[in-house]
C-alpha cells in the first residue's frame, strides 16, 4: 500500500511541473491570434513612423501661423494717430451723439447708480456742484463710472455731452466753447 500511494505525489508533482512549463497559449484558436497581432502591430507602428517622419510639417487645424495676413495682423502697428480738423466746432459730435455713444448704456437705465438721463431729483444735487465738477467727474471717473478721458471722445465732446445730460436733468449750462486750433490761436 504504501507504493501506490508514494505514486500518487509523485504523479501529481510531475503534472504541476509540467503545467508550469506550459505557455498561455493553449487552443490553436489562440495560436493563430497572437501570431497575427505579433506581425500586425508592430507593422501598423512601423507604417505610423515611416508616415510621421516623412510627411512634411502641416499646421493645426485652424492653425494660420503663416497665412499672410495672419503675419500682417501679428506685426501690424500698436497704435494710431487720428488727426481732427479743430478749426470747426462741427468737426467734432454733438453732446446728444456722446450721450448715445458712451453714456446711455449707464444713465439711460440708472445702471450702478447713475443719475438716469431726465431725472431732474437724481440731477439736482450734481448740477448744484457746477458744470466744472461734473465734468471732472466724467473725466477722471467717480464710483462706478470709470474714467472718460483719453477714450472715444475728446474732452470737448465730453463737456458738450455733460451739459447735455445735466440740461436735461433741470441744469441751465451753456453750450462750452469749442477750442481753439493751434494754428489759429498762434496767429
Amino acid at each position: 500500500m504504501s507504493g501506490t500511494h508514494d505514486q500518487a505525489p509523485a504523479t501529481h508533482a510531475a503534472a504541476e511541473a509540467h503545467d508550469a512549463h506550459e505557455g498561455p497559449i493553449k487552443t490553436p484558436k489562440q495560436l493563430i491570434a497572437a501570431v497575427f497581432f505579433a506581425f500586425v502591430i508592430p507593422i501598423a507602428v512601423l507604417v505610423l513612423a515611416a508616415n510621421y517622419v516623412s510627411s512634411d510639417v502641416k499646421p493645426a487645424a485652424g492653425s494660420d501661423i503663416t497665412d499672410a495676413e495672419a503675419v500682417a495682423a501679428r506685426i501690424q502697428r500698436v497704435g494710431a494717430i487720428e488727426l481732427k480738423d479743430l478749426s470747426s466746432p462741427a468737426a467734432f459730435r454733438s453732446g446728444e451723439e456722446i450721450f448715445k455713444a458712451q453714456c446711455a448704456a449707464c444713465h439711460a437705465t440708472g445702471t450702478l447708480g447713475a443719475p438716469k438721463f431726465g431725472d431732474a431729483d437724481a440731477w439736482g444735487p450734481r448740477v448744484k456742484t457746477g458744470f466744472e465738477a461734473l465734468l471732472h467727474s466724467a473725466l477722471k471717473g467717480k464710483g462706478a463710472m470709470p474714467p472718460q478721458e483719453g477714450g472715444d471722445a475728446s474732452d470737448f465732446e465730453l463737456a458738450r455731452a455733460v451739459v447735455y445730460m445735466a440740461n436735461n436733468g433741470g441744469a441751465k449750462f451753456d453750450e462750452p466753447k469749442a477750442p481753439v486750433a493751434a494754428s489759429a490761436a498762434s496767429q
